[in-house]
């Protein structure tokens, strides 16, 4: 262990840990920077993982966020393939699973999240699957083309996403989902309806307000899904999306603070001033509504990545922003902004009929979430109105005839 090395360690390279080095450097960060990951991989990109990559239709070198040789130019240690076991706050080290010990001025923590388990009988069968990882999308490219079945147990966005990437591949698809809509957490009744519609008539095939008992199997291998009313469903594959859970362990163990993620403030500072926490695994304050959520996008972690280098560079704070994800289905092009949070009533703007509309969510006359498919010019105008807390008219914002640039005016 060598103290005077020691600097900035990032645990995790993500998204959101290589944004985080990319910008200390560029922020004029002159000291050791040391990224640590559990991939074999230097930081890539996650989303198209379950679109694109599984398609064929990009490749490693497109996924990666930053060339590989931009980690050894800008002096970014990257360390990739090794598990941090454990952390010592008060001493400011780390211990590599293989027993090495690192020492820190400032820690980063973006170990992220990991896909929520479904514990049942069968659930280690070869051909059950998650997706995450880019190893774990390799796994599922492998698994569908002509003549096969894909079982996805989850009516998510990764599980829609995967389906639509299955049957653009040749394969069948059936989504399977305990509640009795899709998206049933995260998306409005009319958004539901339609996507359930779009993939409907695509050839995807979804059995709604379904419990899943136990994944069948031959030779080790699943071969079905079996429902707890007793039906099976055939499958060769069964993809398991049915959320996430943050990878807090080892900042638990250290004794920071956590909810559902660790905790951090505003400048991604966790409960140890040393110690920063950015990306999936936070428990964050959202300027916006006044309460703290956890957030798993591209957005939140780029935004808490900056947070984290401004607060290291000595850099005012970057400005609050709207969180917003987006999903790839065939031709649609999903986007949506700000949280459905206290919502007194839903504006449609245009006819999903169309395959063009958007659907607001307002709590009074402000807006407090925008979902909007093939409609940027409303995604835009949306994210905005959320960010300025502005008052609208929930007349004109439903009237097609006049601009979204007009209603925000």
């Amino acid at each position: 262990m060598n103290k005077s090395d020691a600097r900035v360690i990032i645990v995790g390279a993500g998204h959101a840990g290589g944004t985080a080095a990319a910008l200390l450097r560029q922020f004029g960060y002159e000291k050791p920077i040391t990224l640590i990951g559990e991939e074999p991989l230097a930081p890539y990109q996650r989303p198209p993982l379950s679109k694109a990559w599984l398609k064929g239709e990009t490749d490693a070198e497109a996924l990666m966020l930053k060339p590989e040789s931009f980690y050894a130019e800008a002096d970014v240690a990257l360390r990739t393939g090794m598990r941090v076991a454990s952390l010592t706050p008060s001493q400011k080290t780390l211990t590599l699973q293989g027993g090495e010990t690192l020492a820190y001025d400032t820690l980063i923590l973006a170990t992220g999240a990991r896909p929520r388990p479904l514990m049942i009988p069968g659930a280690d069968l070869a051909g059950v699957l998650v997706l995450r990882s880019a190893a774990d999308a390799e796994a599922l490219k492998a698994s569908l083309g002509p003549g096969r079945r894909l079982a996805v147990i989850g009516g998510g966005y990764i599980g829609l996403e995967a389906s639509a990437s299955a049957r653009a591949l040749g394969a069948e698809a059936v989504v399977i989902e305990r509640e009795p809509r899709i998206l049933a957490r995260v998306a409005n009744e009319i958004l539901s309806s339609f996507f359930t519609d779009y993939h409907r008539a695509r050839g995807v095939e979804f059995v709604l307000g379904a419990s899943v008992a136990a994944f069948d199997g031959e030779g080790g291998k699943v071969t079905g899904v079996r429902l707890a009313s007793g039906e099976i469903i055939p499958c060769d594959a069964a993809l398991v999306g049915i959320g996430a859970i943050p990878n807090m362990e080892l900042a638990q163990a250290a004794g920071l603070a956590c909810a559902d993620g660790v905790i951090v403030d505003e400048a991604a500072r966790t409960s140890d001033p040393a110690i920063h926490a950015i990306g999936d695994v936070t428990w964050r304050h959202l300027a916006h509504y006044g309460r703290p959520f956890r957030l798993e996008s591209v957005a939140n972690a780029l935004e808490q990545a900056r947070q984290a280098a401004c607060a290291i560079t000595g850099r005012p704070p970057p400005p609050a922003e709207v969180t917003w994800n987006w999903s790839d289905q065939y031709d649609l092009k999903y986007q949506f902004a700000g949280l459905p949070f206290d919502v007194d009533e839903v504006v449609l703007r245009g006819e999903p009929a169309s395959g063009k509309f958007a659907i607001f969510h307002l709590a009074g006359d402000r807006i407090q979430a925008v979902e909007a498919v093939n409609a940027p010019a409303e995604f835009m105008a949306g994210r905005q109105l959320i960010a300025k807390r502005a008052a609208v008219s929930r007349t004109r914002l439903a009237d097609m005839t006049i601009s979204m640039k007009e209603v925000a005016a």
